[in-house]
């Protein structure tokens, strides 16, 4: 019978949930620990989740956490900034790293998270939960079989929408030294992420960007940016949090012999010239995958959490590892650079 997999969660704020529930719905997994600095915030989240069986101990010192010897993997899911400075934290103490999106905000600190992952032996898993999503493997597979032909154009659009409470509800949010950005490297880097995996690598951007719809920010609430890929296509990227009220997230992939769409994690449109259709919703429990994107949002988290534990019982890198996730992070502050000098920036 294989181990049970002891985890813990650094940062109970709004994804702090959601790392817990992919951690409790897993076979073979305890959720054992908690912290944050805000005393109630790790008091409440460990109480909602000792419900499942299995008591959770809050912490407000994450030094004083990780000191445990009953800890295997903990998640990161701080500021943005904080990201790597944590995750090297939990590397030194020996535990397996799960860090939220982004990495960190800097390619100097993603770098150093990377190597002191590398230096403790232990492994590195980035979240980026929309490449397992079913729509996102079902595009990854026929590009990877050429059903699209030569690859033409790619975009990446998150068109959403966030109220000034929003930034004004954490001190951190909207801030140049903790969130690193804002709708390119908070909101949109979902898709920047998905863009670039089904596309391959970006040699230059083109970009503007603009805060147009709120105030006390330091970070864009709009964005543009025109790409070349290596391979010759081109793309677009729009990201925003200025759109009121509120519209999709969507990836387009146009090729020489057909197009696909992805529209809020479900495949909008497919026309391929071979006639191909997607496999049909795959069902996991009650749920049919292909009902709402919160729960494709659930569903492809707790994968890629299952996923990581694979990677660790097998000894092997995660499929989002640092260098993976390593990758949106420097396409956004590649982005960020070309708005800031007026001019392209190649990668």
């Amino acid at each position: 019978m294989e181990k049970t997999m002891n985890f813990a969660i650094i940062g109970c704020g709004v994804i702090g949930p959601t790392h817990a529930l992919s951690i409790v719905e897993l076979p073979g997994t305890r959720l054992v620990a908690v912290c944050d600095i805000i005393q109630d915030r790790a008091r409440n989240l460990a109480q909602r989740f000792s419900a499942y069986g299995n008591p959770v101990e809050a912490h407000t010192d994450y030094n004083e956490m990780l000191r445990r010897d009953d800890i295997d993997v903990v998640n990161v899911a701080t500021p943005s900034g904080l990201h790597a400075q944590v995750g090297m934290a939990v590397a030194r103490a020996g535990k397996h790293v799960i860090v939220e999106k982004p990495m960190d905000i800097t390619l100097a600190k993603a770098d150093a998270l990377i190597k002191t992952c590398q230096a403790a032996g232990v492994k590195l898993c980035c979240i980026s939960q929309h490449r397992f999503d079913q729509a996102t493997k079902e595009l990854k597979k026929a590009v990877e079989e050429k059903k699209l032909g030569q690859l033409n154009f790619g975009g990446a659009y998150t068109q959403w929408y966030r109220t000034q409470e929003y930034y004004d509800s954490g001190d951190w949010r909207g801030t140049w030294s903790l969130d690193g950005g804002g709708a390119l490297m908070n909101q949109s880097i979902h898709y920047v992420d998905l863009l670039q995996y089904i596309m391959g690598p970006v040699v230059e951007v083109h970009a503007f960007c603009a805060t147009r719809a709120h105030t006390r920010i330091e970070v864009e609430d709009t964005a543009v940016a025109a790409l070349k890929f290596k391979s010759g296509a081109l793309g677009v990227i729009e990201g925003m949090t200025s759109a009121y009220p509120g519209y999709c997230a969507r990836l387009e992939v146009y090729g020489s012999d057909g197009g696909i769409t992805i529209e809020n994690d479900l495949i909008k449109d497919w026309q391929l010239r071979c006639g191909e259709k997607p496999a049909p919703a795959e069902e996991i429990g009650n749920l049919i995958v292909g009902t709402s994107s919160a729960e494709i949002w659930q569903v492809s988290h707790r994968r890629q959490v299952q996923e990581m534990i694979q990677a660790i019982r097998e000894d092997r890198d995660p499929l989002v590892n640092g260098a993976e996730g390593r990758k949106p992070l420097a396409l956004i502050l590649a982005i960020y650079e070309s708005a800031r000098t007026g001019k392209p920036v190649k990668l």
